[in-house]
């Protein structure tokens, strides 16, 4: 003959912690969950809103370099009137060119590639390397470069030269090659 077994629930400790529990402390563990439950929700939501204003400076920062980088052509013509004498001091384009190169400081707008800086392939676009190795320096300036920030809105195109020392030393040592 079989025997009928019942079969009893497995009790947990949860559920024996459960049943010991008293209305207060039900009452006490659910609020702390929702408590725990908010405070996730809120950080979340901190998340969303530090996130959401970075992509938004992203944003702008990048429609600023856009604008300002169609406006270059007119600050390079600028220039080249300004080399060829063209800008005379209080004719109304000086004081066109000058307000606009303000204009374009006031948005932070900060030129580089300047001869004798250290050449930097990130920045600046060589065009012809006259260097004979080691360190090199931006020798020509063909073409400005810009940034607005940490942006570069414009590389700079330079030709490569030697430091100025470097520039005299290697001269001097070829003329004393000639010399022997």
């Amino acid at each position: 003959p079989e025997v009928d077994q019942v079969e009893e629930p497995i009790s947990t400790a949860e559920d024996e912690a459960a049943e010991a529990e008293t209305p207060e402390q039900a009452l006490q563990r659910e609020l702390d969950e929702r408590t725990d439950d908010l405070k996730r929700l809120n950080a979340e939501y901190t998340n969303y809103r530090r996130r959401s204003d970075r992509e938004r400076q992203s944003v702008s920062e990048s429609a600023k370099a856009s604008v300002l980088s169609a406006l270059l052509p007119i600050l390079d013509d600028l220039e080249l009137a300004k080399q060829h004498g063209d800008l005379e001091e209080g004719s109304p384009l000086e004081k066109f060119g000058s307000k606009f190169r303000e204009t374009l400081k006031g948005q932070n707008l900060v030129t580089f590639g300047e001869p004798g800086e250290a050449f930097d392939p990130e920045i600046h676009e060589a065009v012809q390397d006259l260097s004979s190795g080691g360190e090199q320096v931006v020798g020509t300036v063909l073409r400005k470069g810009y940034k607005v920030g940490d942006r570069l809105v414009r590389n700079a195109m330079v030709i490569i030269a030697d430091p100025e020392g470097a520039q005299s030393s290697a001269d001097e040592s070829a003329q004393a090659d000639d010399n022997q």
